[in-house]
């Protein structure tokens, strides 16, 4: 009785899987277009434990190009303060799959989202030797929704990401207020 319970609890968690990504293979890109803060980050890049607790809120405007291109403009704060920076992604053959490897972003997707309010974003990074993901939690808002909060957690969890790889940003808007405005 057991093992048929566990067979039966593993095709419901499959069959939900592959009804998620099927359901956002199915969306629109132009939705994730427009302004956005970062809340929340999960990274396995090797000096990320030492600097979350460091890190402040960023802000991400995304456009759209006129041949298609994801066009990601951010600004997060640096060593020397506000740092901007602009990054156009190819789509992939998926309508939701991005990437530019010539500037060593392999995979930029999003995991989940519910249109208007946040989006839960996965990128694979590599940068040198070193190759790592992350997770970001996007949000229309300063602060994040409780429903937001928990699919970030869920996926950062899901993902393998340890608790000390995931971190909240510290709620200094400064650099993420100049891209914002």
């Amino acid at each position: 009785m057991r093992v048929v319970l566990l067979i039966a609890a593993l095709l419901a968690l499959v069959s939900m899987a592959w009804l998620q990504a099927v359901w956002l293979g199915r969306l629109d890109p132009k939705q994730l277009l427009g302004p956005w803060y970062i809340l929340a980050v999960a990274s396995r890049a090797k000096d990320f434990m030492v600097e979350k607790d460091m890190r402040n809120v960023e802000g991400v405007v995304v456009t759209l190009t006129p041949d298609n291109r994801l066009r990601v403009q951010s600004s997060r704060h640096g060593p020397d303060g506000c740092h901007q920076s602009i990054v156009e992604l190819l789509k992939q053959d998926s309508r939701w799959v991005f990437e530019n490897p010539s500037l060593g972003i392999l995979d930029y997707r999003v995991l989940g989202t519910n249109f208007k309010d946040y989006a839960v974003i996965f990128t694979q990074l590599e940068f040198g030797d070193e190759v790592f993901n992350t997770v970001e939690l996007y949000s229309r808002t300063e602060i994040a929704s409780h429903q937001a909060m928990k699919l970030f957690t869920k996926w950062s969890q899901g993902l393998g990401f340890l608790s000390q790889q995931q971190a909240q940003l510290q709620k200094d808007f400064t650099c993420a207020h100049k891209i914002l405005q």
